[in-house]
């Protein structure tokens, strides 16, 4: 096996420096960055001493793909990126170089996992910290929270983590509060605002021993690293979870090569509390509960013989980059000045990589609960593929409930699926719902944002700059492109919109005929024909006389089967469907949203269809009748609308619902900071939209009579009108 025979390769542990010499090249190695950082990574690539070239990819999980695959060679990664890639069937990866710190480059692991209690107390068992005083570094971090709630549950000192009536966090709450009288444990309990404080005042002990325990969140003199140990000496702390590099700190021992600074503490006074129950004195070798492995750079079995070279070109852009403080350092290569890249004593494969450092279970964080995944529902293979690897990333990086996904057909497919708790959320525009609260019993909880417009976004309608189209009033048999029937820009509005303006006749019943009469040059509704959305069989046939059917699909019946579907399958379907419609000659105008038309010129959209489209060859068309350039949408809309929400079943209990919003909110604030790590809002294999809207820049909670929906309720009433009217 290719990676035994890394095991043979001598250990080689070195800081860098300017006058270390190149080895000998032997290849040019690709490395695979995220889109975003491409730029960097070229000016890095054009140093003559270098010899690499550069992989533009969605994001890191899209990166070890692309190097599974031989399209790259490495890429540097997290402990949890190593975790994801030692899950993948039939991989070689290897981890062959490390990210530590200058201030210790030859210790084995980032950091060491250690529980200091002072010198006198008496402790003869691990059951004997129980109604001690504990101070950590913060709720969700790895030496402070994760890996001794792990260790704990494993030696069974904390067994109350299984509670089904509880959400996974609150039962570690409520496990901590049991245990210990009293603690600091700041930070967010919640990613839900209303549910994080409802945690601290039930379980109030466990911000007891903060500076702050009104507040028990970040900044606060006993949380961290080094305020967990001020906590212990200072403040009454009898143990505290933080980690041997500020041990040493805290009580003036020397750290690396370093000389030893007296701080005024006494060492002699603390020592390590081990798991077996023993202490040990804080001036000799510790012992660890757990440690966190280094960050390193990963690479396929392909490159075994390369592996010196390769190391030695990671060395010499260290020190390129350090020399020339160039921003591809951090952008490109994960180093900083105070990091260095070093040689490991492997390769290792990613399972023993972690495994050296007992890793693994920290990261999966079996607490024993029953497993209650959030269930996405999904409606197309690319929406899959999307979510399952969602459910991956946000396991590894400590989100929990874990994601699952579920397939169906149609959107009113998931949507019954949800009702009958098949599944446990989809995400919705706010027309859809509408549909969901009145037929499904499904209500909205989180809503998406959309950066400097919140929890909003404008319906416009676009025309191509050399349209003869001047006006709404214009259209009459225009050929219209929309996102879909029932959706909010793409269908509610512009109808509301030839309602408001007389151009449809509030008593021409059903409107989707009035619709249709109006543009008569036909449209692109996607859904129209769909028997939940025509069940008298009332819509005319010329709602989806322009729809392409899957243009990308190589098989013709396939491309035609689901023609005018809602769904991915119909090429002009969503907001960025109903923009090709136009933008390809179909339409005329297409009904979209105020981001669509940004988002899919002047090279944002690498499909073939939208890879030359300029922004300045498209307008808006305003109400009061003229037309504006496409970024002065906040002048030129039709209406403000509310935006898209994920939506679950009303049977749900508050527990369910709480658990839900947790780990929705959790991936939305971790991945809209991180996209990097996983590109939650943005294309997915060339498909825009899924799960979440490509525009979002963050997730919202909504609480029960959130106002977010009645700004929007006069449209729907007026479009509505005809509901159980008899047509005219």
């Amino acid at each position: 096996m290719k990676v035994l025979a890394f095991l043979l390769l001598p250990a080689v542990l070195s800081m860098p420096t300017p006058e270390e010499p190149a080895s000998r090249h032997h290849s040019t190695y690709k490395i695979c960055v995220p889109k975003d950082a491409l730029g960097a990574c070229q000016t890095m690539a054009s140093e003559s001493e270098l010899h690499m070239t550069c992989v533009a990819a969605r994001d890191r999980l899209d990166c070890l793909e692309k190097i599974q695959h031989r399209e790259a060679d490495f890429e540097p990664v997290d402990p949890e990126d190593m975790y994801i890639a030692s899950k993948i069937a039939h991989q070689d990866f290897m981890i062959f170089k490390e990210i530590r710190t200058k201030e210790e480059p030859e210790e084995e692991f980032r950091y060491e996992a250690v529980a200091v209690v002072h010198n006198n107390l008496s402790i003869s068992s691990l059951q004997g910290l129980r109604g001690l005083k504990s101070c950590h570094t913060g709720v969700g971090r790895n030496v402070g929270y994760k890996i001794p709630i792990t260790k704990l549950r494993k030696l069974g000192i904390l067994t109350s983590l299984n509670n089904p009536d509880l959400t996974p966090r609150e039962n570690e709450l409520r496990a901590l509060s049991e245990l210990f009288s009293q603690a600091c444990l700041v930070g967010s309990w919640s990613a839900d605002p209303v549910q994080n404080q409802a945690l601290k005042v039930r379980y109030s002990n466990l911000c007891a021993l903060c500076e702050h325990p009104d507040v028990c969140d970040y900044p606060d003199y006993y949380s961290g690293y080094d305020g967990a140990l001020r906590c212990l000496s200072e403040h009454g702390g009898d143990v505290a979870w933080t980690k041997v590099y500020y041990v040493k700190k805290h009580f003036g021992l020397p750290i690396g090569a370093g000389q030893a600074v007296p701080t005024g503490e006494d060492p002699n006074n603390f020592a390590f509390l081990c798991p077996d129950a023993t202490k040990k004195p804080i001036t000799g070798k510790p012992c660890i509960w757990a440690a966190r492995p280094w960050q390193g750079y990963i690479a396929n079995g392909d490159l075994g013989s390369d592996v010196p070279d390769l190391r030695a070109q990671i060395s010499l852009a260290n020190n390129i980059g350090e020399n020339e403080k160039a921003d591809w350092l951090s952008k490109v290569l994960d180093l900083n000045n105070k990091t260095v890249a070093v040689d490991n004593q492997g390769p290792y494969s990613p399972q023993d990589y972690l495994n050296k450092a007992n890793y693994t279970d920290v990261i999966e964080r079996d607490s024993g609960a029953p497993q209650r995944p959030v269930r996405f529902c999904v409606t197309s293979s690319t929406e899959l593929a999307k979510c399952r690897i969602l459910k991956q990333a946000a396991f590894s990086r400590d989100i929990r409930p874990a994601f699952d996904c579920v397939q169906e057909t149609t959107l009113h497919d998931c949507l019954k699926t949800v009702r009958d708790d098949g599944a446990d959320v989809i995400t919705l525009d706010g027309g859809e719902v509408s549909t969901a609260q009145r037929e499904y019993n499904l209500r909205p909880i989180i809503a998406e944002q959309y950066g400097e417009h919140g929890a909003l976004y404008y319906a416009v309608a676009v025309v191509k700059k050399s349209s003869t189209y001047q006006s709404i009033d214009d259209l009459r048999g225009a050929k219209s492109c929309h996102t879909g029937y029932g959706r909010t820009a793409g269908w509610n509005v512009p109808l509301y919109t030839l309602l408001h303006k007389g151009l449809i006749s509030r008593n021409s019943c059903p409107y989707s005929r009035a619709l249709s009469e109006f543009f008569s040059g036909g449209s692109c509704v996607p859904g129209a024909l769909a028997p939940e959305n025509n069940p008298t069989e009332d819509n005319p046939e010329l709602l989806c006389s322009i729809c392409a059917g899957n243009l990308d699909s190589s098989d013709s019946a396939t491309a035609q089967a689901l023609r005018c579907s809602a769904s991915n399958n119909e090429s002009y379907f969503g907001y960025t469907g109903a923009f090709r419609c136009l933008a390809s000659g179909s339409g005329d105008v297409a009904f979209v949203k105020h981001t669509t038309v940004s988002e899919n010129t002047d090279g944002r959209n690498s499909a073939s269809w939208a890879v030359n489209l300029r922004s300045e060859d498209f307008e808006l068309l305003c109400p009061d009748g003229r037309r504006a350039p496409v970024d002065q949408y906040s002048q030129c809309h039709l209406a403000e609308v509310p935006p898209h929400m994920v939506v679950t079943s009303n049977e749900k209990s508050e527990i369910a619902l709480n658990e839900i919003r947790d780990a929705i909110l959790s991936a939305g604030k971790l991945y809209s900071k991180r996209p990097d790590l996983f590109r939650l809002f943005g294309d997915f294999d060339g498909t825009k939209d899924l799960l979440f809207k490509n525009s979002a820049t963050g997730l919202l909670s909504l609480e029960s009579g959130s106002p977010v929906m009645q700004r929007y309720s006069e449209i729907l009433e007026v479009i509505k009108a005809c509901e159980n009217q008899p047509s005219s």
